[in-house]
């Protein structure tokens, strides 16, 4: 049985867990959260904690009783705790300004980048060259860090662009005559 699916997920207290025919819904003080079950793993509620079993022995119930199990676990801590991203611009006059649920970025290009942010996703800026993206929901807070990283990625030479604030970005030497 996978290493990760043995674990069980214990439920803190606030937190709702809710579990149906083929649907696992969690609700917490950040939100709610739904995800569709695996056939092949079987979920059970003991006492506060929930455990994951793979259906028969096969391999691909046993990879899938850990990856339910991880998901599970992350919509746990994501209604409970939540999740965030920091990222940070680099680059003479990069700039990015939240306005409600919209980030206004200028980052070189001759017009300002304005992206949407969907439900369920905050976006703060505590100084003009950082950028702070919450919400419970781990997959879409990072798919949303991800695009606004896409906007202006740091590029090799000077390392100017928007990065992960524990990226390491390798810059490369010029070339020489």
């Amino acid at each position: 049985m996978s290493r990760v699916g043995k674990l069980a997920v214990a439920i803190p207290q606030g937190v709702e867990v809710a579990l149906n025919a083929n649907t696992i819904s969690v609700k917490g003080a950040l939100g709610a959260l739904e995800m569709n079950n695996s056939v092949l793993v079987k979920v059970e509620n003991n006492a506060g904690a929930l455990s994951f079993t793979p259906v028969d022995a096969s391999r691909e119930a046993n990879a899938m009783s850990g990856t339910v199990r991880q998901l599970v676990n992350n919509m746990v801590l994501g209604v409970s705790k939540g999740f965030e991203k920091k990222l940070s611009l680099i680059g003479v006059g990069y700039k990015a300004q939240a306005q409600g649920a919209k980030l206004n970025l200028t980052v070189g290009y001759s017009h300002p980048v304005v992206m949407d942010m969907p439900a369920g996703i905050k976006v703060e800026t505590p100084t003009p060259t950082e950028v702070v993206i919450k919400g419970a929901d781990r997959q879409r807070v990072g798919q949303i860090a991800s695009e606004v990283r896409a906007v202006r990625p740091p590029e090799p030479y000077k390392g100017k662009g928007i990065r992960y604030v524990d990226e390491k970005v390798v810059i490369k030497e010029t070339k020489k005559k």
